[in-house]
């Protein structure tokens, strides 16, 4: 950010984690607050058109409901969340007028009472005054049973959610939970208006005609191919610069890059540029091309409700049939880094010490050996009426992903596993086969925390699966109550080294474990025109849109 009112709001990571009740915390120096009464930026200047383009199809439109990474591309531009991460994991304020804190009183030394300030004068997309009535509305709708929520994490400690006045609401927590300010900085805030007289909240007309306080205002959505968004003339923050952003749809990645070569987008995002084309992105004139490092993780996911899956010795055997050093120096020219873990390795709380992935087809044999699989008369394994064969999907086009399920297709079969490739079209794939678990395993690239907060109950913990009568993202049906159990201790904790220490010992379950068989973390390859300015990489967040109020055309 270059707006000098979200430079003054920093909080530090380090305050991010102790700023909820840890001794000492009442000498933390407090954010400085945006002026209630402080003009809003002049955005008559908003000019020109940019085209951004996804590899994926954005389709859930209401930002509370279970979404993935793309959804929120459209999300960073339509909608705004209280306060947000930025590159360096420090808070800044965006509807609040304050981030809370200890020292502002805005969150008391237990932890257990918030107070929020919200800025004063701003405006939904349709006029209607933004109050925190709205922010009431939407933290009660992710607790509400018959509301589809994309997560319960959190939000089921609060209670007494109390609206004081038309910028100011408090609530308690029924207990300390140390992730929570990194959960309301991924909340996006919906219109309690739009919802009046809706008997059934998950097909509200305001998922197809999505209304916000942020940036670009939902103007049209071409199924299938792009969605236009216009400047919000009336934006709270410095921005927008663009007139029009168009997010448009390519779903095969050596198509959406050639459009980039030739000049027909203006900025490359999700999927981005393949690291096959690499060598020859770099030097395309008038573009800028990056190679930056996300949180993002890339894996085999398993669908726990199998029985193909049940059993660690199976999981442990496809593992070590997973070449994974190969898929990435063969097909990714080496871009990302092996990973053992979820976690992304620039984070305080990564565990290095895991054991290392080791490419055995012999140890694959003999661990389904050992376990009483047997080869069958065509050569794929058996046991207890259990045939060793399953799908594997992710999104058509991605010819990358293609090409490496290939590749662990015919690993697979050389221990006696039947992998049948079951590709789907980005929409199809990404909703409900993918929220409701319709998969048997997936190749998926997964950011599982909370800005830079270490949690992850809502793609771990047992109670997160959807298919399991749950509410959060856990689709691969895992259930561990070792895992749970160290989830809801690294979540009492307020001290960064002794949540380090239980986030370390998370991921030494979780990799003993094998519920996804973890391949690499991102390494992307962004690109845009020379004369776009503003895109800049933030690991704390999922999507290159997280400060599209600040893109430009220069």
């Amino acid at each position: 950010m270059t707006d000098d009112k979200t430079q003054k709001a920093h909080l530090s990571r380090r305050q991010t984690l102790m700023m909820m009740g840890a001794a000492g915390a009442a000498g933390l120096m407090g954010p400085a607050a945006i002026g209630r009464d402080q003009a809003f930026a002049a955005n008559a200047d908003a000019n020109g058109q940019l085209i951004l383009a996804f590899s994926q199809e954005p389709t859930v439109f209401n930002p509370l409901m279970p979404h993935i990474e793309v959804d929120e591309g459209v999300y960073y531009a339509v909608f705004d969340p209280l306060f947000d991460f930025d590159p360096d994991g420090e808070y800044f304020p965006i509807l609040v007028a304050e981030v809370p804190t200890v020292a502002n009183g805005g969150i008391s030394e237990d932890g257990l009472n918030w107070r929020i300030k919200l800025k004063d004068g701003v405006t939904w997309h349709d006029g209607t005054p933004f109050t925190a009535e709205d922010v009431k509305f939407s933290l009660e709708l992710t607790m509400d049973p018959d509301f589809r929520s994309f997560r319960s994490t959190g939000y089921k400690f609060m209670q007494n959610i109390t609206v004081v006045s038309d910028t100011e609401l408090t609530w308690e927590m029924s207990e300390p939970f140390a992730p929570m300010a990194a959960i309301l900085a991924s909340t996006y805030i919906i219109p309690k208006h739009a919802f009046d007289g809706v008997e059934d909240k998950n097909t509200a007309p305001f998922s197809n005609a999505p209304i916000g306080t942020g940036p670009f205002k939902f103007k049209e959505r071409m199924a299938g191919d792009h969605i236009e968004l216009e400047a919000n003339a009336d934006y709270h923050m410095d921005g927008p610069y663009l007139k029009t952003l168009i997010i448009k749809y390519v779903p095969d990645l050596n198509v959406m890059y050639t459009q980039f070569k030739s000049g027909d987008i203006d900025v490359i995002g999700l999927q981005y540029i393949s690291p096959d084309h690499l060598a020859e992105a770099e030097k395309l004139p008038n573009k800028i091309v990056t190679v930056a490092g996300t949180a993002t993780f890339e894996s085999i996911g398993l669908n726990m409700t199998r029985p193909q899956f049940q059993e660690l010795a199976v999981r442990q055997a496809l593992y070590a049939a997973l070449d994974k050093t190969s898929i990435i120096d063969a097909l990714y020219y080496g871009v990302p880094t092996p990973t053992e873990t979820y976690m992304p390795q620039q984070s305080y709380y990564y565990e290095p010490d895991l054991p290392k992935h080791e490419f055995s087809l012999e140890k694959a044999r003999k661990l389904l050996d050992d376990a009483g699989w047997v080869p069958g008369a065509d050569g794929v394994r058996e046991k207890d009426g259990v045939r060793l064969s399953f799908t594997n999907s992710t999104t058509a086009g991605n010819h990358l992903r293609e090409q490496a399920q290939q590749f662990i297709q015919q690993t697979f079969k050389e221990v006696g596993v039947e992998m049948i490739i079951k590709n789907l079209p980005p929409a199809v794939m990404w909703g409900d086969y993918w929220m409701n678990s319709g998969f048997d395993s997936v190749v998926v690239g997964l950011n599982a925390l909370s800005g830079a907060d270490p949690d992850t109950s809502d793609y771990f913990m047992s109670t997160m699966s959807p298919v399991l009568g749950g509410s959060g993202q856990n689709t691969f049906a895992y259930q561990n109550p070792k895992v749970d159990e160290l989830l809801i201790k690294g979540a009492a904790s307020f001290v960064p080294e002794e949540r380090r220490e239980i986030y370390q010992e998370l991921q030494r379950v979780i990799r003993d474990d094998l519920p996804f068989l973890p391949v690499f973390q991102y390494a992307v390859i962004k690109g845009r025109k020379d004369d776009v300015d503003g895109p800049a990489p933030n690991v704390n967040n999922r999507i290159e849109t997280w400060n599209v109020r600040d893109w430009k055309r220069t």
